[in-house]
């Protein structure tokens, strides 16, 4: 099988991503490459799906919180950029500061 470099290392992210994902489903707090793959898997997997680029930055900010991440690793993910393919083409995504460092009640909500 020839794969471009580009598929490679999209192959790379999703094999990332999927270590990310079993460990969080075991309750293992991400370090910093597994917060990225997680991150950037989720948007190329949206785009293939069809969501536009403001959709898929606005996504990437609720994937994953401070809770879910090691120590320090918030702070040093400030953007998470990924060229992801949609129905028109090639494009930029960039999620800035895509892990939430508090939950924020949603509106109508007595939870504070």
């Amino acid at each position: 099988m020839q794969l471009s470099p580009q598929e490679k290392d999209k192959l790379l992210i999703f094999t990332a991503a999927l270590v990310a994902e079993r460990r969080r489903a075991r309750g293992l707090k991400l370090n910093y490459p597994e917060a990225v793959a997680y991150i950037s898997a989720a948007i190329l997997e949206g785009a293939r799906e069809g969501r536009s680029v403001e959709e898929l930055m606005s996504y990437g900010t609720t994937l994953l919180g401070k809770d879910d991440v090691m120590e320090g690793v918030p702070e040093m993910i400030h953007e998470v950029q990924i060229e992801a393919t949609f129905p028109d083409g090639t494009k930029l995504v960039t999620v800035h500061n895509p892990i939430r460092l508090s939950v924020v009640p949603l509106v109508g909500s007595s939870q504070v």
